[in-house]
């Protein structure tokens, strides 16, 4: 059986191997062409995502509740990336 910590590891260390993913690209292709600010950027979104989900993990009791919100925060992550990556909403900061 998994423990609480072993959870609370497992959900921080998630954001690092994503991270993994682009840098490998970087390092072995020319398709892949990330700046640090980049690497800065997707860091601070991926952990700030794992920190809300952590959050509500521990501080919502009820199941339902605590997918519902996790399911929320995941949906307006993805609208966050999508958004700097190609601009889907025509914001300025969006991506091209």
């Amino acid at each position: 059986m998994i423990t609480q910590k072993q959870k609370t590891i497992t959900i921080y260390a998630l954001p690092l191997v994503l991270l993994c993913i682009p840098l490998v690209g970087n390092l072995t292709s020319n398709e892949v062409n990330w700046s640090a600010s980049d690497f800065l950027i997707a860091g601070v979104l991926l952990f700030s995502t794992a920190f809300l989900i952590n959050v509500v993990r521990s501080k919502i009791k009820k199941q339902s509740q605590r997918i519902l919100i996790c399911v929320f925060v995941l949906i307006v992550f993805t609208l966050i990336w999508v958004e700097l990556a190609v601009g889907i909403f025509g914001s300025p900061v969006a991506g091209n």
